[in-house]
Formats: structure tokens, sequence, C-alpha cells
């Protein structure tokens, strides 16, 4: 397939070199372009450039408004699209602008993905999607080269929500575990021999088994960045106020990151949550 993928940061840029590693055709753009030149692939000047003539349009960017310039702007993709493309979208953003998207386009899926840049790097993304049947139909063959996982989870705007559903996971999770570590700090305990025996049951997590043992060493500088979480968790409450959920412990730990982001750890990863306990 001839596939653009726009947006090639920490995650787009493994991603699209899994589809060209899998014979595809790609052609890739990126606002900073050093970032598209570092992967090795053709680079079209614009998301409109990269767009013509391709089979499929896939974006990983930074929030709704980059998403909407790389899309309906005046160098879109969208303008240059053929109507029978599919188009993907990995980015985090609001449902409100992946619905807005879907009623522009007949092929439209909004796909965000859990597994972080290691998941991007291996291949082994699971990703939630939003969409028709036919749309998502036409968009597995582009995912598989890069997912583990592929879920059509609903209609345009499900696959945001779903995502949202992970970060509040995470969250709860990730200030839980925080708490754990500096407890089994202050008791004194063997924390190689705590996580063995915690990590085998029931309050074994994927966070606990990747996190634990750099938590315990203050090594944060790798993973999902606070900043990118605080923008996440504020979509989800965002949405929640929109439709009556009611968040208590997502909007805590959000204020908990913001405290982190204070003392200088917004680019840390997420399991930076623990300075804010101390040592």
């Amino acid at each position: 397939m001839r596939i653009s993928f726009i947006g090639t940061g920490v995650m787009g840029a493994p991603m699209a070199r899994h589809l060209a590693a899998a014979g595809h055709d790609v052609t890739v753009y990126n606002r900073t372009r050093a970032k598209a030149e570092a992967t090795g692939l053709a680079v079209a000047d614009t998301p409109a450039a990269a767009a013509q003539g391709a089979d499929a349009v896939v974006t990983c960017v930074g929030n709704d408004t980059d998403l909407e310039q790389v899309t309906l702007g005046s160098d879109g993709a969208f303008a240059a699209m053929r109507d029978d493309a599919v188009f993907i979208d990995h980015t985090t953003v609001s449902a409100a602008i992946a619905e807005r998207l879907a009623a522009a386009r007949a092929l439209v899926v909004d796909a965000p993905v859990s597994g972080g840049q290691a998941g991007a790097e291996q291949g082994k993304l699971a990703v939630m999607c939003g969409g028709t049947a036919e749309a998502v139909a036409r968009a597995e063959p582009v995912m598989e080269a890069y997912a583990a996982r592929i879920v059509h989870v609903g209609a345009a705007g499900a696959g945001q929500r779903t995502k949202m559903v992970n970060q509040i996971c995470i969250a709860g999770v990730l200030q839980g575990l925080s708490e754990a570590v500096r407890f089994a700090q202050k008791a004194d305990l063997d924390l190689d021999k705590v996580l063995e025996a915690v990590s085998g049951g029931a309050a074994q997590s994927w966070q606990m088994v990747n996190r634990w043992p750099t938590m315990t060493k203050g090594e944060f500088d790798f993973g999902f960045a606070i900043d990118w979480m605080r923008k996440d968790l504020g979509l989800a409450l965002d949405e929640g106020g929109r439709i009556g959920a009611t968040l208590p412990m997502t909007a805590l730990v959000d204020q908990f990151y913001a405290e982190v982001q204070a003392m200088g750890g917004g680019r840390q990863d997420t399991s930076a949550l623990v300075r804010r306990l101390g040592k």
C-alpha cells in the first residue's frame, strides 16, 4: 500500500518504520523536518503533499489543534486525499474532533494506542478503534504492522473515549503503586523481594512489573511524559463533565501530577508521581 504517515515523534517514527518494514511504500511528514528525515523514509513538504495518491493516511501528532491543522488546515491532508483512502488517527485527542473528522470523510478511524514508546518500537501496541465497520476493516491491514491487539470498540469517538478509560485506570494504578513503593521503603523491606512476592498475585499490573524497579531507584527519564498524561487526563475530565461521569480519583491524581510538573518533572515518565511523596 501507499501510506502517508504524519507525525514522526517518539511514537510515530517507529510505527512508520514498521510499515516500511512490512513492505508498504511510506511517505512521512513532520512539522520539524529533521525528525521526518531521521526515519530514513521519503519526506513530504506538507501534509497535503504526503497524502497525495495515498491508500491510507495515518496521523500521530500532539493534540486537537495539531490534528485539525494537519487534516483540515490550508495544507491539510483531507483536501488531497482520494475519496477511497482510509484515514487513521493515532493521536490521543477529544472525542469531539474525532467525530468531526468522521463527519468530513467516509473512511475515518479514531485509533488511539496504548503501550508507550516501547510498544511502538516493538510493534506491539494495543489499538482501540472508533468508526464504521468498513473503515476499521480497511485500516486493519495498516495497523497490523505495529499492533499486537486491534479492537473495534464502537462508532466514531468511541476509540478516544476508550483511551480515556485507559488513562483513568493508569492514573489510579500509579498513585497506588507510588504509595506502595514509599511504604515498602519506609518499612525497610527488601524491595526486590517485595516485588517478587506481590507481582505474582492480585496486585500485579503492567506498571508494577515495568516501573517498580525504576521508581525505587528514582529513574524516570523514559516512557510517557507527565505533560502528555495531564493532557490526556484533562480530556477525560472534560468528557466526564459532559456526560455526567464522576471522576474524583482522576481529578485528584491530575492535581498530584501538577505538583510534579511544578517540581520540574513535566518531561519525566508518569511513574515520577512517586516524587511528590518524598523519600
